[in-house]
């Protein structure tokens, strides 16, 4: 059976009777496009009304479900999830990660130029040397910036490395962590202590 073939000229006059056409309009769709209206309208609402009018129950239970890395680390009130994640850590053979974060973190607050040598020297034989005990993932570039940077270092001598390492952890570990056996019956623990 032969194929009816439209030419341009039959195409472009069945185009151009197209917009004289009135479509009907399905009563269905004006009314889910005003009810998203008003759905976006009362969110908007309820998220001023959030930042406005904080309310401690759900600050309480936002923080524990949204748990991030930063909040991880920085965080003094969560010891027990901090411990809970250099466990899993160490259950996943990478606990020099989150050691060699806390030590750059300690390296930081140093004071005197002495001490601060000295500990350049130790985390760099334990964590950054190609022969370390706990060597770290980080790259051959960064490495070699690292040991020139040993003659005279600085507070900033490992900030590259330590970056490096925190988005490592931040994109690998802790969201296998916030999905493991620890932290859930933690999280539970923390909720049954809340209500009780």
């Amino acid at each position: 059976m032969p194929k009816l073939l439209f030419s341009k000229i039959r195409f472009y006059e069945i185009k151009d009777l197209m917009p004289n056409m009135k479509r009907p309009r399905r009563i269905d769709i004006v009314l889910n496009r005003k009810r998203r209206k008003k759905d976006i309208q009362c969110l908007k609402v309820q998220k001023i009304h959030a930042e406005t009018y904080p309310s401690n129950l759900s600050s309480q239970t936002d923080h524990k479900l949204h748990l991030t890395l930063e909040n991880l680390l920085k965080d003094k009130s969560k010891k027990e999830h901090l411990a809970a994640f250099r466990s899993f850590l160490k259950s996943e053979f990478s606990e020099e990660n989150i050691e060699f974060w806390l030590a750059c973190e300690a390296f930081r607050s140093t004071v005197s130029p002495d001490d601060l040598r000295q500990k350049a020297e130790e985390i760099y034989q334990e964590f950054i040397q190609p022969t370390a005990c706990r060597e770290v993932n980080v790259d051959h570039h960064v490495r070699e910036k690292i040991k020139k940077s040993l003659e005279k270092p600085s507070l900033s001598c490992f900030d590259e490395a330590q970056k490096h390492i925190y988005l490592l952890m931040e994109r690998d570990s802790c969201p296998r962590f916030l999905h493991s056996d620890a932290y859930l019956s933690l999280k539970r623990k923390s909720r049954t202590l809340w209500y009780v």
